[in-house]
């Protein structure tokens, strides 16, 4: 018997900024989604030009959430003003950060670094 799981990708494009607002817009949005096992979160920052420290509350709910579920959240395309934030936090080194969406699955050599890991 073979036994063959599927990655989905869920996918999450917040804009504008992520402050108290975007920061509760993202909240809902990633709530709505029931993660399950073996899930990849994305969260595509690309159209995010400022964060501030209330913004980065549902990212690292998010994470917490998608961790406990057996799921895998990673960021891509973080603009400067971001990187800046998550760099002073320290949280640069907690999240996986792609240069680019493609970048999450062109550089993953083995499929089994593509399932979350506790």
């Amino acid at each position: 018997m073979t036994f063959t799981q599927e990655l989905q990708v869920i996918l999450f494009k917040p804009q504008g900024s992520i402050d108290l607002e975007g920061g509760k817009a993202l909240s809902k949005q990633m709530a709505r989604v029931v993660p399950q096992a073996y899930q990849l979160w994305v969260i595509d920052l690309a159209e995010v030009n400022f964060m501030d420290s209330s913004g980065l509350v549902p990212l690292v709910k998010g994470l917490k959430a998608a961790r406990q579920s057996g799921c895998r959240l990673v960021l891509c395309n973080v603009q400067a003003p971001v990187r800046l934030i998550l760099e002073l936090t320290q949280l640069d080194t907690v999240f996986e950060i792609f240069h680019t969406y493609q970048d999450i699955f062109t550089n993953v050599k083995d499929n089994s670094m593509m399932l979350a890991t506790n």
